[in-house]
């Protein structure tokens, strides 16, 4: 799969390798694509940098790993991507894009229709390597988009984690990003440190 990341922090620099790794072809999306820490991530197998522009243009699916209060100028900058998938990886639980409670809201309602929350539920650590000896951390997807879904379900699956939960619609994606914030909480308010992930047992 062709992978737009937008957005080269911890989160992003950690699925681009993960899925560079198990031959995704990942354009790195940046304001600066000639920077140090972006050159970096090119240099390594099936990684380019490119403008957030051109990133997007050749992608069949876009992540989106910003801080979400920028949605609404990113959602101007990607107009030219409308009829692509949009993963919407941030968490507002700190700023939001206002008027809108989250990214996915603010992509929405700027006319894109395939967008989906995923990968915003645990830490980068988590992302750079979900197992946990013989288990492995899940995933969580909300939306109301049936292809972006199971492209971000895809995606969780290449990336190593068990299961991509379905936790609903639209009107889950906030609730999704409570659950980032309770990871937060609990790595880091209540230290119980970074190496901690989420996992549905079944009896």
């Amino acid at each position: 799969m062709k992978i737009a990341i937008i957005g080269h922090g911890n989160v992003g620099g950690a699925l681009a390798r993960s899925w560079a790794a198990k031959g995704h072809e990942v354009l790195i999306g940046a304001k600066d694509s000639a920077s140090e820490k972006v050159q970096k991530l090119a240099a390594l197998d099936n990684i380019r940098a490119h403008s957030i522009e051109a990133a997007a243009e050749q992608a069949e699916v876009i992540l989106i790993a910003t801080p979400a209060h920028i949605a609404n100028e990113l959602a101007v900058q990607l107009s030219g991507a409308k009829d692509k998938v949009i993963i919407d990886a941030t968490n507002a639980v700190m700023k939001q894009p206002a008027p809108h409670p989250t990214l996915l809201h603010a992509f929405k309602a700027a006319g894109f229709q395939k967008v989906a929350k995923c990968f915003n539920t645990t830490g980068f650590e988590n992302m750079a390597n979900p197992r946990y000896g013989e288990t492995a951390a899940d995933m969580f997807v909300a939306g109301d988009n049936a292809e972006a879904k199971a492209a971000a379900q895809k995606l969780s699956d290449s990336a190593g984690f068990g299961r991509c939960y379905d936790f609903g619609g639209d009107g889950q994606v906030e609730l999704l990003e409570k659950l980032a914030l309770s990871w937060i909480n609990l790595a880091i308010f209540q230290k119980h440190g970074r190496n901690m992930a989420f996992k549905v047992l079944w009896r």
